[in-house]
């Protein structure tokens, strides 16, 4: 039922990066409850993707600015890409590259979408990432929580390494 604006079809790219900005960050949960024994991955996960989301929805509310589409006035910044990259920057910093690199092109992938589907400009989804990425990296520790301490004591060189395997 469209009241506010006419019905307009979504294109088959704007489902699909619909699709996957909630498949990126229900991936996370899901490996976090599988890989993980405790629920210190699942709370750095909701912090991450909470304060993303209140940075988001703030600046929606403070910044006056129209999508391309005209659907609206909340364009700024891109809520999708916000919590895509929130996602996948959890992912990187928690399990690696190996998961880190795919992770960040499907969030890339939902970027493209929100532009290409007229639904934001090129700098509201460059400011969803930035948003996502930061809230991602402040609250995510790495899963293996390695240390590495280099020693130079009396004569004595090496490096103590210790962390949960």
């Amino acid at each position: 039922m469209c009241v506010a604006r006419p019905c307009v079809a979504k294109s088959d790219l704007e489902t699909s990066g619909d699709i996957l900005h909630i498949a990126l960050p229900a991936a996370a949960l899901a490996s976090t409850l599988v890989i993980e024994d405790d629920y210190q991955g699942v709370w750095q996960l909701a912090k991450a993707g909470v304060s993303s989301r209140l940075v988001v929805e703030a600046l929606k509310a403070g910044v006056d600015k129209q999508r391309p589409d005209g659907s609206g006035d909340d364009s700024f910044p891109s809520g999708h890409t916000a919590d895509s990259f929130a996602a996948a920057t959890y992912i990187n910093q928690r399990y690696g590259w190996e998961y880190g690199v795919p992770s960040y092109l499907v969030a890339s992938y939902v970027a493209y979408t929100r532009v290409a589907s007229d639904k934001h400009h090129v700098e509201d989804v460059l400011a969803g990432a930035a948003i996502g990425i930061l809230a991602g990296w402040y609250f995510t520790d790495p899963y293996e929580d390695i240390s590495i301490i280099p020693i130079a004591y009396d004569g004595t060189y090496g490096v103590f390494i210790s962390g949960r395997f």
